[in-house]
């Protein structure tokens, strides 16, 4: 096996070092912009009966807030049915669809809401 020059791996560290931060950040950049649409979907659709920020109280007593649901049973369990449309929760709750899209945006500021 060959080994390089101390110079050149000090080199390549120097070159890759920025290409593997941009990679972690894009991925985490990518990840926010996904909650934050999650979050305007979740302020449009769900606040009128959910608490859908990080405080406060649900404006219907038995909605849930979102804060919360995680623990209650793990949020990416709710991707398929945000999909297909959620005919449950609590008894008051409209029916709805999310396009594929919209359901991961949503799972991913729920997850936001976990840290």
């Amino acid at each position: 096996m060959r080994r390089f020059p101390r110079r050149h791996r000090d080199l390549l560290a120097i070159v890759t070092a920025p290409l593997l931060w941009l990679a972690i950040f894009d991925t985490a950049s990518a990840w926010d912009l996904k909650a934050k649409q999650g979050e305007t979907i979740a302020r449009t659709n769900c606040a009128r009966c959910h608490a859908v920020g990080r405080q406060g109280s649900s404006p219907l007593r038995e909605a849930p807030p979102f804060r919360e649901l995680h623990s209650r049973y793990p949020v990416e369990n709710l991707a398929e049915a945000l999909a297909e449309g959620i005919t449950t929760g609590h008894p008051s709750m409209p029916e709805f669809r999310l396009e594929p899209d919209q359901a991961d945006n949503l799972i991913a500021y729920l997850k936001s809401l976990e840290r």
